[in-house]
């Protein structure tokens, strides 16, 4: 009697090429695939600035303090940040790189409120 092989090469092969083409529909369309911001979520981002400007955005130093700026104008610096433009920053640009449009607008929205 002859054994039937643990892996059959072309079912191995279907199902990898359908494992790899799965996501494919989300990366066509990323405005319907990301979910909106949760506040929650939004929290969690603005946590990791207050390693450097301080809980909420209140700094207690030598860098900058973005609680009660206005929205505009923080957005406007993140977007230069990530863009690579604003010449006074320091880490910021490789940071800020990290962030999508939406996240960006969200953390802008975030500190703007905070001072109000």
């Amino acid at each position: 009697m002859r054994s039937k092989p643990l892996c059959n090469p072309a079912r191995a092969l279907l199902w990898l090429t359908l494992a790899m083409a799965a996501p494919l529909p989300a990366l066509a369309n990323p405005a319907t695939a990301a979910a909106p911001l949760r506040t929650q979520d939004i929290a969690l981002l603005a946590a990791s600035c207050a390693n450097c400007h301080g809980p909420d955005g209140r700094s207690t130093g030598g860098i900058p303090t973005l609680r009660g700026l206005p929205e505009a104008h923080l957005l406007q610096r993140l977007q230069a940040f990530k863009a690579g433009s604003a010449k006074d920053a320091t880490v910021m640009t490789r940071l800020a790189k990290g962030y999508d449009d939406e996240q960006l607008k969200a953390l802008a929205q975030w500190f703007s409120k905070k001072g109000q």
